[in-house]
């Protein structure tokens, strides 16, 4: 770690270089402004410490220069008790601390010493959101119909913004948690949380217990505190999926979030402060549901500021063949095989073919296709699409209940135990096996006891 050390006073940069030095430190040394950010050019220090009166020029100058060049850099101000003011100054400007002569030297080791900590942490945080923005970002979003770039500029335009709720639309399956997603890893929010919940998943009670958290002894299974989604994501981004089937009771509780952001944990006495931004996403009909008065209008209203809406894939058939290549190719990446062309046939079946389940029952399709394939080609006969519904054979019973009955919940625990084994641990794979979401499929695990195998790659 290199620390550059610019003040006028050559007692103090010996004394400076002489401690950091003895603390495993490389330090630099410049004795007016303008070899301080020579000095800062050459070497790319990994923190700064600045004293802010220099012969030859303003400190706070050249903290906004070293600022403007790396604000990623930590520079610690050196100034006299007689200059406190100014110190401040610089610390709305960027600065990370400031430090009083005649300064102890240990004391200034560890503000050292947590300025670089605190200075890695944020460059790992902020290349773990470039690594994700890389995956999830908004060129996640497949397809060059109309409907869908439009989709994908708006996405770019809000999540620049300063929106506090989003509102996704679109039938199931049409890639709404992608547009969530995409919402936040392109978004200044990227560097932290994104946390998100199915409302459908859970029961009322255990679903405001994760929205929310809960104090320990709050309810029997409370043994110890516990932070909620929208506590986790505080400064992030907070995805609720199917809102539009939340209960009217936590939809008065997550109106209370949007309106005044700030919460209790169940049990709690504290209101709780959070910034986040909010998406909620719905397949829903929500002007039906609040004419039934199973939605609340107001809470419509606090979420229906700016809202995208998520063209079927029927509406955009132009876009099947290069979802269909890119699931092919994602999915030959996955079972280790080589990527395999579609031939016109089966290309021409896939646009024919009118996607109920949209974007998903397609990456289904492809996925099986990809997997029972036996060679590069995949054709018609591969795609398990349109068929016809088999006769009518009357009641089929996948289990035969017994004369003493069975334990449903051993029979649960059994099914998920083996949607977890045959998908390698993978909870949204598992979860598609039972016809269930990743959100009800974690519930299970926790209500059972159950620890998921690891996923192999």
């Amino acid at each position: 770690m290199q620390i550059l050390v610019v003040d006028d006073e050559k007692l103090i940069r010996w004394s400076l270089r002489e401690r950091l030095t003895q603390e495993g430190y490389v330090v630099a040394e410049a004795e007016t402004g303008r070899g301080g950010l020579e000095s800062f050019e050459r070497e790319s220090p990994d923190l700064v410490l600045l004293d802010l009166r220099l012969p030859d020029t303003d400190g706070l100058e050249v903290l906004r220069s070293f600022r403007s060049r790396a604000p990623e850099i930590p520079v610690i101000i050196i100034t006299s008790y007689s200059s406190v003011d100014t110190a401040i100054e610089a610390m709305r400007q960027g600065a990370y601390d400031y430090v009083a002569k005649p300064f102890n030297l240990d004391e200034l080791v560890l503000t050292v010493r947590r300025a670089l900590e605190i200075s890695a942490l944020r460059q790992d945080a902020g290349a773990r959101s470039r690594e994700l923005k890389a995956i999830f970002g908004a060129h996640a979003i497949i397809g060059a119909s109309p409907a869908i770039r439009g989709v994908v500029d708006l996405v770019r335009k809000v999540a620049r913004s300063e929106a506090a709720t989003v509102l996704i639309r679109g039938e199931s399956g049409s890639g709404k948690d992608l547009v969530a997603k995409a919402l936040h890893y392109e978004s200044a929010r990227s560097a932290h949380a994104f946390t998100n919940i199915t409302c459908t998943a859970l029961p009322d009670t255990l679903l405001e217990s994760e929205l929310f958290g809960h104090e320990k002894g709050a309810f029997t299974d409370a043994k110890g505190q516990k932070k909620g989604l929208f506590e986790v994501a505080d400064g992030g981004t907070a995805f609720l999926d199917e809102i539009g089937d939340m209960s009217p009771a936590l939809q008065s509780k997550l109106l209370r979030v949007l309106e005044e952001k700030m919460f209790r944990r169940i049990g709690g006495t504290q209101d709780l402060r959070v910034n986040v931004r909010v998406i909620a996403a719905t397949n829903r009909n929500l002007e039906e549901a609040i004419a039934h008065k199973t939605f609340r209008e107001d809470l419509y209203y606090r979420l229906n500021v700016i809202t995208i809406d998520i063209p079927s894939l029927r509406s955009r058939t132009e876009d099947i063949p290069a979802l269909a290549r890119h699931f092919a190719e994602r999915f030959a990446r996955e079972f280790r095989k080589g990527a395999p062309h579609f031939d016109d046939g089966a290309m021409a079946k896939l646009q024919r073919h009118d996607w109920p389940g949209n974007v998903r029952e397609l990456r289904n399709t492809i996925e099986r296709a990809v997997l029972l394939g036996a060679g590069p080609v995949i054709s018609a006969e591969d795609l398990m699409v349109g068929r016809p519904a088999p006769p009518e054979m009357g009641p089929v019973h996948l289990l035969t209940l017994g004369a003493d009955g069975i334990s449903f919940d051993e029979l649960e625990k059994d099914l998920v135990r083996q949607a977890l084994e045959r998908s390698r641990g993978n909870q949204t794979r598992a979860g598609e096996l039972l016809g269930m979401s990743r959100d009800q499929i974690h519930y299970r695990i926790e209500k059972f006891g159950l620890r998921p195998a690891p996923v192999t790659v």
